[in-house]
């Protein structure tokens, strides 16, 4: 079947390198991802290429190439247009670790190469002319909004137990419903998620949430129980989403995978500190974790220290967590609670915080923030060797303490952010 003219790869690189082979006496194939993406109408973001040519062949094709995966049948072929990946038709042994196959055996059968994918809908291939190549049926499960594997389910998520990860996210992102035998393999399968490295599972849940229905991702996720299977347990109460279904919603409206992450984390209700150490197990950077969990810490300090029946009043509170939470953390708290839906019928720390101190938040959150003329030490006027040189003392634990009185002091407004006034008030404290 050839697809419309409108439909293609427009990379004029790619289509130079199945010509190349293809006048080498080569079949050759665009295949997976891409191939989907130009059947849907999506932009095109990896192309992936497949051949008959064995390794040794298409680096005898090409003058410059790079042997990126031969243990796979992969070489990378750079051209001036840019790099790409071409694998010979394979044809996969036994799994190992659930992951990856022992090894690979180069075969001439496109279609028996297909075979070997996860989901119909990334087991078509397409020649230059565009002429599509799906022997499993994925352009029709597509058409009829079906998430399928290829062959038995059973087999395809033994072989490689991270499938079951990447259906939700196929399913969530395309907006696919799961067949039914798929969906009643991965639940039969979900212990051996165990067996698969935490990053991969950050990786997977990363782009879930990312993705265009993070709420949809996350009603699987939980329907599936495969959280409880992670390699390493979480201390989070994923359950916990059920009481916020209406909020998993908003989620989607919010820019940026920090917020979120943070939104999401925060329906969770638990501690800060609990919320780090799970996304450290994930694997997430140090700076993504932070991110996060900077923002759920001034949620929870200002919750711990504003309440009814409290003096301390919030604009002290809000102000004071923005400079040890930082600002950043502060404006993105304020953006998710601009999200949040009414709280009618929910009982809990969360539900409180929102109708008790959310609304002046709201109010004048944004303008306190704005009265604060410093968040952090850089924006201080003066440094630690001033402080040094005025006191007349080394430097030591002692002075990152008093910098940071002073700091606070000052975005409170209690003394001016002038070096002047801040020596004298670092003098008066000595």
């Amino acid at each position: 079947m050839k697809l419309d003219a409108g439909k293609g790869m427009n990379d004029p690189g790619a289509s130079e390198v199945l010509t190349s082979l293809m006048e080498a006496g080569y079949e050759a194939y665009y295949v997976g991802g891409c191939v989907r993406d130009v059947v849907l109408g999506r932009p095109i973001k990896d192309i992936d290429i497949a051949t008959s040519a064995l390794p040794e062949q298409v680096i005898q094709i090409f003058q410059r190439t790079v042997p990126t995966g031969l243990q796979h049948g992969t070489v990378t072929v750079l051209i001036a247009q840019g790099a790409y990946e071409v694998t010979t038709f394979r044809k996969e042994a036994a799994y190992e670790g659930f992951r990856r196959p022992a090894s690979v055996a180069y075969i001439s059968d496109l279609t028996e190469d297909l075979r070997r994918r996860d989901f119909t809908m990334n087991a078509m291939a397409m020649d230059v002319a565009g002429v599509l190549q799906d022997p499993y049926g994925g352009q029709t499960d597509l058409a009829a909004g079906v998430l399928r594997c290829v062959g038995i389910a059973e087999e395809r998520f033994g072989e490689d137990a991270l499938r079951m990860l990447r259906c939700i996210r196929f399913a969530s992102t395309y907006d696919l419903e799961i067949e039914a035998s798929t969906w009643q393999a991965l639940l039969a399968n979900a212990p051996l998620l165990r067996h698969i490295a935490m990053e991969r599972v950050r990786s997977e849940l990363q782009r879930m949430v990312e993705g265009p229905a993070p709420a949809r991702a996350v009603r699987l996720l939980l329907a599936s129980g495969l959280l409880a299977y992670l390699k390493k347990q979480l201390p989070l109460p994923f359950e916990a989403w059920l009481a916020w279904d209406d909020a998993l919603d908003v989620v989607s409206a919010l820019e940026g995978q920090h917020d979120r992450w943070s939104m999401l984390l925060m329906l969770l209700e638990v501690p800060a500190d609990v919320v780090r150490a799970a996304l450290q197990e994930l694997t997430f950077s140090r700076a993504d974790g932070a991110a996060v969990a900077e923002v759920l810490a001034l949620r929870d300090a200002v919750a711990a220290q504003v309440r009814v029946d409290d003096p301390a009043p919030l604009e002290r509170v809000w102000k004071l967590g923005a400079v040890r939470r930082g600002e950043a953390a502060a404006r993105a708290l304020l953006r998710l609670l601009r999200e949040l839906p009414q709280v009618e019928g929910k009982r809990g720390g969360l539900a409180r915080f929102l109708v008790e101190t959310a609304p002046e938040l709201l109010r004048r959150g944004e303008a306190w923030l704005k009265e604060v003329p410093c968040f952090s030490l850089k924006e201080l006027a003066i440094s630690g060797q001033d402080v040094a040189v005025a006191l007349d003392r080394q430097p030591g634990p002692w002075m990152g303490r008093l910098l940071q009185d002073l700091l606070e002091r000052a975005a409170l407004g209690e003394i001016p952010n002038e070096r002047e006034a801040l020596i004298d008030a670092a003098q008066a404290a000595k």
